[in-house]
């Protein structure tokens, strides 16, 4: 169905362009799959497009009941995936502006960075990558599935810039100095996941096009390092944040935050790299090390992932594997996921999902897409015998 979009006078369009010249610069300039489409315009530029189509995917919506870190807790003060994404936005946007850098490129990958996540966490990626592995020889790593929600399963036409922003910004691999490889394209794009997917090392080895995915990358660590501190004490796996060495990056979230912003804004300001100095990397490692040893790894975050969390990912692997082998339409992932996908699809695609893709490829899409609440609740639906998750309480 055609529809009319208006536009903007010509005559305000100059107008405003006269007053804001810099408008004009940010309007086209991205890489796309297919530039015959998303054409940029002065209201709509070409990342703004990338935002609000990151906006609305219906998998954006699913960030609110994600894992960040602490799962099986009833607890609202406790971070969800929702609000990393926000904060990771908020502070790279605030960089890149301080730095003179496109802050609309900077917001869609930090808004998209994280769409690929699969209930449960990190224990949840552990579990999905290990299956994957199994049954079809390819890793899963969050990144490269945040690209393919948007390049693959959505297939929006985001730009190759947003997409390399958000493929490149795995925050558990910090760097002292971000030098961005700005002679890549879809072509590289597309080699890089593939190596990815053949071996999770080559992950380490990944470097953003551009100095905003750079920012955004940087950001990702800065956005958690304190505030998982945060969340930890509220889920009483520390006593307090003074158990920390803090170092010149100090010990709590507002002040981690503070000095890495600053840091970072005066090491790289009209430079063409994102850096920080030797004595706050130094100090970034140490911290990163201590969140591992008293919070990721502790026997509380051990014990769920091993106990509860790993159990229940086989067992709906696997039965949702065997579904979709035996044709089972009436399936929740047939009926919650392909028909799903393939009726959002239907608006601008031609191509099916079910009939692209690999039995494995899509049960690993439909785990990744799935809440903490809706994987539970289809656990249960399946296994009504087996134990349910113990969730800690409000009250406890």
């Amino acid at each position: 169905m055609f529809m009319e979009y208006s536009s903007l006078s010509k005559d305000l369009q100059n107008r405003i362009i006269k007053k804001n010249p810099r408008l004009a610069e940010n309007m086209n300039c991205s890489q796309r799959r297919r530039n015959d489409h998303d054409i940029a315009n002065l209201w709509r530029p070409a990342y703004v497009r990338d935002c609000e189509k990151i906006l609305h995917c219906p998998y954006y919506n699913r960030y609110s009941d994600k894992t960040q870190v602490f799962s099986f807790y009833k607890n609202d003060d406790i971070s969800r995936r929702s609000l990393h994404v926000q904060l990771v936005s908020r502070i790279s946007r605030n960089i890149s502006s301080l730095l003179g850098l496109n802050v609309d490129l900077t917001e869609a990958i930090a808004l998209g960075h994280d769409l690929g996540h699969p209930p449960f966490g990190h224990a949840g990626e552990s579990c999905l990558n290990e299956l994957s592995l199994e049954y079809s020889s390819k890793g899963f790593m969050h990144n490269i599935h945040s690209v393919r929600v948007l390049d693959r399963i959505f297939d929006y036409n985001i730009s190759f810039e947003t997409l390399d922003g958000i493929l490149c910004h795995n925050g558990e691999l910090p760097l002292g100095k971000y030098v961005p490889q700005t002679d890549k394209n879809f072509d590289v794009l597309d080699r890089e996941i593939e190596e990815c997917y053949k071996d999770s090392k080559n992950c380490a080895g990944l470097i953003p096009a551009t100095l905003e995915g750079c920012v955004v990358r940087i950001s990702d660590l800065i956005a958690y390092l304190g505030k998982d501190r945060q969340d930890a004490k509220r889920a009483k796996v520390i006593e307090t944040e003074d158990m920390f060495d803090g170092g010149i990056l100090g010990k709590f979230n507002a002040v981690i935050i503070n000095n890495l912003i600053v840091n970072v804004i005066e090491n790289s300001f009209d430079k063409p790299y994102i850096k920080i100095d030797d004595e706050y990397y130094d100090d970034l490692k140490k911290a990163m090390d201590e969140n591992y040893r008293y919070i990721y790894l502790s026997d509380t975050v051990k014990k769920v992932q091993q106990e509860t969390i790993r159990p229940m990912y086989f067992n709906v692997f696997k039965k949702l594997l065997s579904d979709i082998r035996l044709g089972r339409k009436d399936s929740y992932i047939f009926r919650h996921h392909i028909n799903y996908i393939n009726n959002v699809r239907s608006y601008y695609s031609d191509i099916d999902y079910f009939e692209s893709n690999t039995p494995e490829d899509i049960v690993v899409d439909y785990i990744a897409s799935m809440t903490d609440d809706y994987f539970s609740d289809l656990y249960e639906y399946y296994y009504p015998d087996f134990k349910k998750p113990e969730y800690v309480s409000y009250f406890k």
